[in-house]
């Protein structure tokens, strides 16, 4: 029986044709993600936020183990906190946001600047995690985390790690205590109508590095009659002036100074830093 041989030119077997195209299929798939094969992408999170990169991760932590996310003061993400006493139970808390928006949808997904969540923290403490821009705060939930007064609220990317700027997380606080006791319904802690209840903190937490103020500026809304804290780190000696109230403080540099009124003139006022003539934040007063 004579063997055949393949004439030259002629097609080869329909076996090597498919180990080529195999190959072929296996390199594609490994570079259509940009060279890498493809991750998994937890459900409602899109490839972008698979593979995000957004600012520059830090070693250094936000004191409860999550790492911090450097972004420039500029467009960054900012938060201001107010606290009401509940008439049923614990109290209400309200985020207002800058620069940010909640997105429960794609937690656990890579960081993606303006997006993510809050996590609020009680003396320090790591309390709850907010995905919205209110909150209600029980009573048992204090009591379980060992109690105190100092609330704060920081603001996080979708994968956990801590929004920063200058090596700060981003962050702002109240107290309970201006709120501590519980009011009976229609009424506020000494009997008085509800329209005379204890107006609630506003607390601002403002740094000044390389002549730009993070947050950027803005306009803050203020109850009249409530307290305004003024929490302003510079990286230079200068002086904090807040124009109408005639209020002011001495700004060491490196070191965060607190200035606190009471905000019992209706208008607009501006805040200022005198060596540097830098305008930090607006307060309307109604």
């Amino acid at each position: 029986m004579r063997r055949l041989r393949r004439r030259p030119g002629a097609a080869r077997p329909v076996v090597t044709a498919v180990t080529v195209l195999t190959a072929a299929a296996l390199v594609f798939g490994a570079s259509a993600c940009g060279g890498r094969a493809t991750t998994h992408h937890k459900p409602g999170t899109s490839h972008e936020q698979a593979d995000g990169d957004t600012g520059r991760l830090l070693t250094a932590d936000d004191g409860s183990g999550n790492r911090l996310r450097e972004v420039d003061a500029e467009g960054a993400p900012a938060v201001t906190v107010a606290v009401r006493r509940d008439s049923e139970d614990g109290w209400n808390v309200q985020l207002s946001v800058r620069n940010f928006r909640f997105t429960p949808d794609s937690v656990g997904g890579a960081a993606l600047l303006g997006r993510g969540h809050a996590r609020l923290f009680l003396d320090g403490r790591p309390l709850a995690r907010v995905y919205g821009s209110w909150y209600h705060l029980p009573d048992s939930l204090v009591r379980g985390a060992g109690g105190g007064t100092g609330l704060t609220a920081g603001l996080y990317a979708d994968d956990h790690t801590a929004w920063a700027v200058n090596g700060t997380p981003v962050r702002a606080g109240a107290s309970l205590a201006a709120s501590s006791a519980k009011p009976a319904p229609g009424t506020a802690r000494s009997g008085q109508p509800r329209s005379e209840e204890p107006r609630p903190d506003t607390v601002l937490e403002i740094t000044v590095s390389g002549g730009k103020v993070s947050p950027a500026p803005g306009r803050t809304e203020v109850e009249k009659g409530g307290t305004v804290r003024l929490r302003v780190r510079s990286d230079r000696d200068d002086e904090l002036h807040v124009h109408g109230y005639d209020k002011a403080a001495r700004l060491p540099a490196g070191r965060t100074a607190t200035l606190t009124f009471t905000a019992d003139r209706g208008g607009l006022f501006e805040v200022e830093t005198h060596g540097s003539g830098l305008l930090l934040t607006q307060l309307v007063v109604r």
